[in-house]
């Protein structure tokens, strides 16, 4: 008998950043290791990441991070935890890891103990083992965990469908998991993304036959965006192009760089005739390939668009695949580029809206993954909200009583002792970790919020010169805005900041014996921010510049 503890630090009510811990007793997995990227308004971060805290206090517990598959919601952040923990294992099928293996050096992260293991093959922790199985997605050789425990088995299914046409590196043992299922499932955990959405995913998420209509319908050149993770579809587009005589050029270094390892790798197969290069970018018959990079969407083409594009120009007659679905945040920014393509006469061509080119499970195929499993208990995990209560839902239908569903949050502790839900209410405080560029700490929500005034309100910088001796004024209070107002056209309120400043100084400056620079500052910040904001009701960031000569 044992007491289990299951969180997550990432990936509840909430698209992406996927972090999932299973405690059996003193040994602790961590499941996926996930970013999002940023929302609009967060100012110039980059990405978001799970707070660590949480791992760096129980590092010595750790047995290792599971990675279910590479794509940026369930891997984004490994590198950002290697940089924290840097002896941590870490377990991946092969494919995983070769990504891994690429993320590491392009962020210049050595990953010491990395483990490439196969599915259905398992692997043991003294008395716990974990056993990997194969997960049909639109990643090759997607892997589902089961951590075996003395109570029975927790189930980790991160992304997944069900169709038994994919073969090979898409395969899904569901004999397997049946099997799993008889030898009895404590708790079976799976995501919601698409828990809303009637019958089975497959087979809306196929999209061959469609690009192949793009390609015979479109005599000129085709440009295709594509998410350079999503090895499926990638494939797909290639499959469209057998026997049509076309040059195919990737664009883009990390694109590149993930098709050459799945060539060589053999998860690709691709007539490497096909492939062209920078010389085929103006030919009619050229297929081009881009990234659709969700850090920064639409990118690409909107360089494009806007002429600044190093080697491609877009002609009349041109068409532009969106080989990827939109997603909810950035809907009006691809609207205005559709009409802007279709000012330069660039032909359209979005997947039919009765298509699902995402693998993810809809209702039909989870409520056959909790028929298969027949667990004790189901937890819904990544997904909004609203999802996980959907998903919830299915399992009821299927014969999952109402109190063996658990509805969390992140941060949120399930706790099994001797095989029975015991409901603690405990709870970790978990945080978003903002990433700006290569900085590794969090920026935090003050700079943030900096950030946010300066974008709405603009900054006004005020700045004088003393005498370091007599403290005497030798260059009167100047004033510089940044999106705020235009100084030439304001100028009675520019020289109103002026008076006041000035005053402030005067009033604060106590001949040869000292000048009282922070009230000084804090004072005009005060003053001006108060006559500013009754002229003009806003409330710029005020900085203060007093130097001494």
């Amino acid at each position: 008998m044992s007491k289990i503890n299951i969180m997550s630090l990432g990936g509840l009510n909430e698209n992406g950043k996927n972090l999932y811990t299973v405690r059996v007793d003193n040994k602790l997995f961590i499941f996926d290791c996930g970013m999002k990227y940023a929302p609009d308004k967060m100012y110039g971060v980059d990405y978001v990441i799970p707070d660590f805290s949480y791992l760096k206090e129980h590092e010595k517990e750790i047995v290792g991070v599971f990675i279910s598959h590479p794509h940026r919601e369930n891997m984004g952040a490994l590198t950002d935890l290697i940089k924290l923990l840097p002896n941590i294992d870490v377990y991946a099928s092969n494919y995983t890891s070769e990504i891994i293996k690429y993320d590491s050096e392009n962020e210049k992260v050595e990953i010491k103990n990395l483990h490439i293991i196969k599915a259905h093959r398992k692997l043991d922790f003294d008395n716990i083992s974990v056993f990997p199985f194969s997960v049909t997605h639109s990643s090759p050789e997607t892997l589902g965990y089961c951590i075996n425990t003395p109570d029975g088995a927790i189930i980790y299914m991160a992304d997944f469908i069900i169709d038994p046409t994919m073969k090979d590196n898409y395969d899904m043992d569901l004999g397997k998991l049946a099997y799993i299922g008889k030898q009895g499932v404590l708790c079976l955990m799976a995501e919601s993304v698409f828990a809303e959405k009637k019958g089975h995913t497959s087979p809306k998420h196929k999209l061959e036959g469609f690009f192949k209509k793009v390609v015979d319908r479109n005599k000129g050149r085709i440009i295709f965006t594509v998410l350079p993770l999503h090895i499926y579809t990638i494939q797909e587009i290639f499959n469209s192009l057998k026997g049509k005589n076309r040059k195919v050029v990737i664009m883009g270094k990390e694109l590149h760089n993930i098709v050459s390892i799945c060539v060589k790798n053999n998860y690709l197969d691709i007539d490497e005739s096909m492939l062209g290069n920078l010389t085929d970018l103006k030919l009619l018959n050229t297929v081009i390939l881009i990234s659709n990079d969700r850090e920064t969407p639409y990118s690409n083409i909107n360089r494009m668009i806007s002429g600044h594009d190093k080697f491609i120009t877009l002609e009349k007659g041109d068409a532009i695949c969106f080989a990827e679905p939109s997603y909810d945040a950035y809907e009006k920014v691809l609207v205005k580029i559709m009409n802007e393509l279709a000012i330069k006469g660039v032909n359209i061509e979005q997947i039919p809206k009765d298509k699902s080119v995402r693998h993810h499970a809809s209702s039909e195929d989870l409520m056959m993954l909790v028929k298969l499993f027949n667990p004790k208990y189901y937890m819904p995990i990544k997904g909004e909200y609203r999802y996980q209560v959907q998903n919830g839902d299915l399992a009821y239908k299927v014969g999952v009583p109402k109190e063996n569903i658990l509805l969390k949050e992140n941060g949120d502790i399930v706790t099994f002792e001797n095989g029975k839900l015991v409901d603690n209410f405990d709870r970790v405080f978990v945080d978003d970790v903002l990433i700006d560029g290569n900085m590794i700490e969090d920026i935090g929500e003050l700079v943030l919020k900096d950030r946010e005034l300066l974008s709405s309100n603009g900054l006004v910088v005020i700045s004088a010169t003393l005498t370091k001796k007599e403290k005497e004024l030798i260059i009167d209070p100047e004033v510089v805005t940044r999106g705020f107002v235009y100084d030439k056209e304001n100028t009675d309120m520019i020289n109103e900041i002026k008076r006041i400043s000035l005053e402030v100084i005067k009033d604060n400056t106590y001949g040869a014996k000292y000048a009282d620079y922070v009230k000084i500052r804090n004072d005009i910040r005060e003053q001006v921010g108060a006559y500013l904001y009754q002229e003009t009701s806003c409330k710029p960031v005020i900085l203060t510049v007093i130097q001494e000569i």
